[in-house]
C-alpha cells in the first residue's frame, strides 16, 4: 500500500477511530434509552386489557431496536477493521522508534472497542430478556382471560352444582343418623315391651290369688298406657321434626 508507514496515513486511521467511537457512542447512548422506555412502556401497560395500542408501540420499538442493533455491529466491524490496520502500521519498518507511543494509542483504542462492545451485548441481552419474559407474560394473562371470559358461566353453574351436591350428601347423612336412632329405639322398646310382658305374667299370678292385689294392677296397666301414649307422642314428634329439618 502507498504510503502506509507515512504519519499521515497513520493520523488517518485515528481520526477514523475516533469518529466510528464517537458515533458507536451516541448510537449506544440511544440504545440504552430505546431499551429503557420498552421496558418502562411495558410496566405502565401491564394492567390493560386492550391489545391494539401495546402491540403497536411493541412493534415500532422492536424494529428500531433491530434496526439500530444492526447499525452498531456495522460500526464495531468497521472500528476492528480500523484497529486491525493500526496494529499492522506497528509492525512495519521505519516505526520502532514510535512504537512505544503507537502501541499506546492501539491500546486505549481497544480498550474502548471492548468496552463498548460489551456495553452493546449486555444492553442487547438486557432488551431480549425483558421481551421475551413479557411476552410470556402477555401470554399468560390473555390465556387467563380467555379462559375466564369463556368458562364464566359454566363455573357458576358447576360451583351450584357442587352446593347442592353437597347439601344433599349432609341430608343423606342426617336421614341415617335419623334412621339409625328410630332402629336403636325401636330395639330398646322391643326389649322393654318383652321385660314388661314377663313382669305382667307374674303379676296376673299374683293377682288371681290375691284379689286386692288385682286391683291394683288395673290401675298400673291404666297408668302404663297412658304413659306409652306419651311416650310414643314425644317420639312422633321427634322423628317428624328431625324429617323436617332433613328435608329443608
Amino acid at each position: 500500500m502507498a504510503g502506509i508507514g507515512s504519519s499521515n496515513y497513520w493520523e488517518d486511521l485515528r481520526k477514523q477511530a475516533r469518529q466510528l467511537e464517537n458515533e458507536l457512542d451516541l448510537k449506544l447512548v440511544s440504545f440504552s434509552k430505546l431499551c429503557t422506555s420498552y421496558s418502562g412502556s411495558r410496566d405502565g401497560r401491564r394492567g390493560e386489557t386492550s391489545d391494539t395500542t401495546p402491540l403497536l408501540n411493541n412493534s415500532t420499538q422492536d424494529r428500531m431496536f433491530d434496526t439500530m442493533s444492526v447499525e452498531i455491529e456495522q460500526l464495531l466491524a468497521k472500528l476492528i477493521a480500523v484497529n486491525d490496520k493500526m496494529a499492522e502500521y506497528t509492525n512495519t519498518p521505519g516505526t520502532a522508534s514510535l512504537n512505544a507511543a503507537l502501541m499506546h494509542t492501539l491500546q486505549r483504542h481497544r480498550d474502548i472497542l471492548q468496552d463498548y462492545t460489551h456495553e452493546f451485548h449486555k444492553t442487547k441481552g438486557n432488551f431480549l430478556a425483558i421481551r421475551e419474559r413479557e411476552d410470556l407474560l402477555g401470554s399468560v394473562r390473555k390465556d387467563i382471560e380467555t379462559y375466564k371470559s369463556g368458562s364464566g358461566v359454566n363455573n357458576r353453574r358447576t360451583e351450584l352444582f357442587l352446593k347442592e351436591h353437597e347439601h344433599l350428601r349432609n341430608s343423606d347423612r342426617l336421614m341415617d343418623d335419623t334412621i339409625s336412632i328410630a332402629m336403636a329405639t325401636k330395639e330398646n322398646m322391643t326389649s322393654q315391651r318383652g321385660v314388661l310382658k314377663s313382669i305382667q305374667s307374674r303379676v296376673n299370678t299374683l293377682a288371681n290369688r290375691f284379689p286386692a292385689i288385682n286391683n291394683l294392677i288395673q290401675r298400673i296397666n291404666l297408668r302404663k298406657r297412658r304413659d306409652s301414649l306419651i311416650l310414643g307422642t314425644v317420639i312422633g314428634i321427634c322423628t317428624f321434626l328431625l324429617l323436617l329439618y332433613a328435608f329443608h
